[in-house]
């Protein structure tokens, strides 16, 4: 399933939440609501699973009846308890005959972002005026949706609900100012989230996914997860050593390096620039940059 979390008509971001699913049709995506439940309901508990899945079949019968996805306002689609992030996560490209691995870590090096991060998907993230050098990261976020804690790495991702998107949005001065990032981590609005959470069973191998970011057009990431250091499974795994993973929580596995030719003519974000992560069967999160002070007017991010 494709699950969402949208305002209620009439709403606003603030509250009037309410779960949905997205369901494909000839005419666009389109919505069924899944009330009374929540995302985190729905993956958390086996009956409102299965009552959610019921709803689903009977809607793809007959999508052209319901709303169009397009016509909904998007939040995140949980509001995580914890967010856990990985830094380099993925190998990098090596010269034909070397060991890919020889470079790697020995432990996941792995950091916080606090809620006040937390983007719905389309909302525009504000520059701050204390920020100076905005970087972007495209990743997949795991969700999980049983407790999780010290489990075998065997049945790690039989705690994960499923897959979303995350771009950890960074500012590299503020992160270089301490040994732990934070600062540089936890702006407001430094996460965007979303648009859905695709359910593990509509992802057969979440160790075989092209992550694709792109800036204003260009694609500036191009990777698949088969190249991560540390899987997905041992980092639930890990990670569940230290501390119980709740329902909802997220783990934000990490970005690959930009392709050669992106580090060569990277610059700062800038107002008016936008980026799309995209992973085939999980969709794509646009992220619009403004800077607040400026009176430059923002075009439609998906001209680019």
């Amino acid at each position: 399933m494709r699950l969402v979390s949208y305002a209620q008509p009439g709403g606003d971001r603030s509250g009037g939440e309410q779960a949905g699913a997205v369901i494909a049709s000839s005419a666009g995506d389109r919505i069924v609501s899944l009330a009374p439940f929540t995302v985190v309901e729905i993956i958390s508990d086996a009956k409102a699973l299965a009552a959610a899945r019921e709803v689903v079949e009977r809607a793809t019968a007959s999508p052209e009846v319901l709303p169009l996805l397009a016509d909904v306002q998007l939040l995140p689609p949980v509001r995580p308890g914890k967010i856990l992030c990985l830094g380099y996560n993925y190998r990098g490209h090596v010269a034909a005959g070397e060991d890919p691995t020889a470079g790697d870590p020995a432990y996941p090096d792995v950091f916080v972002k606090t809620p006040n991060v937390l983007g719905a998907p389309g909302t525009p993230v504000l520059l701050p005026v204390a920020s100076s050098e905005v970087d972007y990261e495209g990743e997949i976020a795991l969700v999980i949706g049983r407790r999780a804690h010290a489990v075998p790495l065997e049945s790690a991702l039989d705690h994960v609900a499923g897959y979303t998107l995350f771009n950890d949005v960074s500012d590299r001065h503020w992160q270089g100012r301490s040994s732990q990032w934070e600062l540089g981590k936890c702006f407001d609005g430094f996460g965007p989230l979303g648009p859905e959470l695709v359910t593990a069973d509509a992802v057969p191998d979440p160790q075989d996914l092209l992550v694709e970011v792109v800036r204003d057009g260009v694609v500036t990431v191009s990777q698949s997860t088969s190249t991560m250091i540390f899987s997905m499974a041992f980092i639930v795994h890990y990670l569940s050593q230290v501390m119980t993973l709740e329902p909802g929580d997220i783990i934000s596995t990490g970005t690959p390096q930009k392709l050669p030719e992106a580090l060569e003519t990277h610059r700062a974000l800038a107002h008016g620039d936008a980026v799309t992560i995209r992973v085939a069967g999980l969709g794509e999160l646009t992220t619009t940059f403004i800077d607040p002070t400026s009176t430059d007017p923002i075009g439609d991010p998906h001209d680019s």
